[in-house]
């Protein structure tokens, strides 16, 4: 970009949060603080704007009695600890599931739980940040957080689990939405861009590290020490908080939106409900169509709300800018594709190659490694090049890459992904660092929040749905291939159902056990192919969406959109 545009962006080179400031005159940003979420895997650090910058009379508060740089550390405390968590819990679900007898859904849900929460109240809890002040909300997300993961760590079966992950959502989407307002609350000057690019090389190293830590936390202690290790953190950081760092808020902030959180938030449950529900019963199953027909009219009512709103929680308009709504697009397309299947391509590693968590963690570093290797040089890109020509790219390459994991069989060894692993790696590095642009970039500083904010949202909503999908889809193709394979084995006729039901729940083990021992390889052997199979069909689902959002990336991102540039 621009040296005006960098005025805004002195920490290119953080992966990390968007954040805007301000409101504009006769309409509601929901939160000062809002910030791109999603992004936070190796994105891009946007500084918030000046005072100066605010609308109609919404003026800064702040007590000043803050520590900026204990302000920092705890600031990093809480983002690594949210992170680590992120990246930890796939490498567990395995274990998780061998430990609570989980059963496939269980798993999607233990993700989607956490996801649905933080995207419900990313925007909400800016809101309410913004009127009682974001040390706080910082406070209450971190204890909120800490809590939910102690729960997580004494959970004795799934349900408690994935409550206490729906819980963890909550706190991580009131941490989220003011960890960088609290930084640019204390710093100022040259000293913001060292705290940025400090916190961009703490979030970096929580995601490369993340799931080797968790491997070696799952496979050395137990599955619940992924969990367990927040405490310590999470309690000095409420300390620091408590202790140190500086109150701000808005002396005029608007109230929060609830008709149009409250339809939002049970509209996507719903819709995560019906389709994760039609894995275990079929789509003209009357307890998924209530649920789909359910999310479908509050999803329309929500619109209908928001539409007619002076204050929205989503401001519509917004999506007449081309650029933001490929922005919004590329921020679904790549959360629905690649990281929604990081659960699948978890599960194949451990439950069909039978590699343990840490191994497993090493061999995702193939992914994140590339992701680094990319984001470092994208956020330099953005300043010569337009970025319609980073997104694009990145996201046709991250489809490149799902395809060439195809071609998994009964005999196909872990090294046949890292080629595509990589790929996808690079592209993800590539779309990551200049995505908050399509977003904040499109818009006045007054109105950067909502916007960022949005396109965190869709982020979670990717991931949510995308697992959704993906889970529905795999679990029918690895049915079909095993009800097609045992019906021509002597003895195993019947028993296809259940065969099924084993290789989506990792019990594979358990069943062949309890069958005589001429059968038992074959049944080894058609539970590796059709779990393959499954695999290789959803990642031909997942590589064609990412394409498609490629594609719809080049055509509608321009630059003539971007509010610092003008036009050209």
């Amino acid at each position: 970009m621009d040296s005006s545009t960098n005025s805004q962006n002195p920490a290119h080179s953080a992966p990390g949060i968007a954040v805007g400031n301000g409101l504009e005159p006769g309409k509601h940003t929901p939160s000062d603080t809002s910030i791109a979420v999603a992004d936070l895997i190796d994105g891009h650090a946007h500084e918030p704007s000046a005072d100066p910058g605010r609308g109609g009379n919404e003026s800064e508060s702040g007590n000043g009695n803050g520590n900026k740089w204990v302000t920092l550390v705890a600031v990093c405390l809480g983002t690594f600890m949210l992170l680590l968590d992120v990246t930890i819990v796939n490498v567990a679900l395995p274990d998780i599931q061998t430990a609570l007898k989980s059963s496939f859904s269980d798993l999607q849900w233990v993700v989607d739980a956490y996801a649905l929460t933080l995207a419900a109240l990313l925007l909400t809890a800016g809101s309410l940040a913004d009127m009682f002040g974001r040390r706080l909300l910082y406070v209450i997300g971190l204890t909120i957080f800490t809590i939910a993961s102690f729960l997580c760590g004494i959970a004795s079966d799934t349900l408690l689990l994935q409550l206490s992950r729906g819980l963890q959502g909550v706190g991580g989407a009131i941490m989220f939405s003011v960890s960088l307002a609290l930084l640019a609350n204390a710093f100022r000057g040259k000293d913001r861009g060292v705290a940025f690019g400090v916190w961009g090389a703490i979030t970096g190293l929580a995601v490369a590290i993340g799931p080797l830590l968790g491997g070696a936390q799952t496979s050395g202690l137990s599955w619940r020490w992924i969990f367990f290790v927040n405490l310590p953190i999470g309690v000095a950081a409420v300390v620091l908080t408590l202790v140190k760092v500086g109150e701000s808020k808005l002396e005029h902030s608007p109230r929060p939106d609830w008709l149009g959180f409250v339809l939002f938030s049970v509209g996507l449950a719903a819709l995560v409900y019906g389709l994760i529900e039609s894995n275990q019963k079929s789509f003209s199953d009357p307890t998924v169509i209530g649920a789909l027909v359910a999310a479908g009219v509050l999803l329309v009512a929500f619109v209908v709300v928001e539409a007619l709103l002076k204050q929205p929680m989503f401001d519509l308009s917004l999506f007449r800018k081309p650029t933001f709504t490929g922005g919004a697009v590329a921020a679904f397309g790549l959360s629905a594709s690649i990281f929604a299947l990081l659960l699948y391509l978890t599960l194949y590693i451990q439950d069909v190659l039978g590699y343990n968590a840490f191994q497993t963690g090493l061999r995702l570093l193939v992914l994140s490694g590339g992701i680094l290797v990319t984001s470092t040089i994208a956020g330099r890109l953005t300043e010569r090049v337009p970025i319609r020509f980073l997104i694009g790219p990145g996201l046709l390459m991250v489809g490149i890459g799902l395809l060439l994991m195809r071609g998994l069989d009964a005999s196909t060894e872990w090294t046949h992904l890292v080629p595509g692993l990589l790929l996808a790696g690079f592209g993800v590095g590539m779309v990551n660092p200049p995505l908050a642009s399509t977003a904040i970039g499109v818009v006045t500083p007054q109105r950067a929040g909502m916007a960022s904010g949005i396109n965190s949202t869709f982020r979670q909503v990717g991931i949510a749905t995308g697992i959704a999908v993906l889970g529905t889809l795999f679990s029918s193709k690895v049915k079909d291939d095993v009800m097609a394979l045992v019906s021509g084995v002597p003895g195993l006729q019947g028993k296809g159902a259940q065969l099924a039901a084993a290789v989506q729940a990792g019990q594979v083990g358990r069943v062949a056990g309890r069958l005589p021992a001429n059968q038992r390889a074959k049944v080894q052997e058609i539970s590796t192919s059709s779990f393959a199979d499954g695999l290789n069909h959803i990642l031909l689902v997942a590589a064609i969406l990412v394409l498609a959002a490629g594609v719809i990336a080049l055509l509608t991102i321009r630059t003539k959109d971007l509010v610092a540039r003008g036009g050209d």
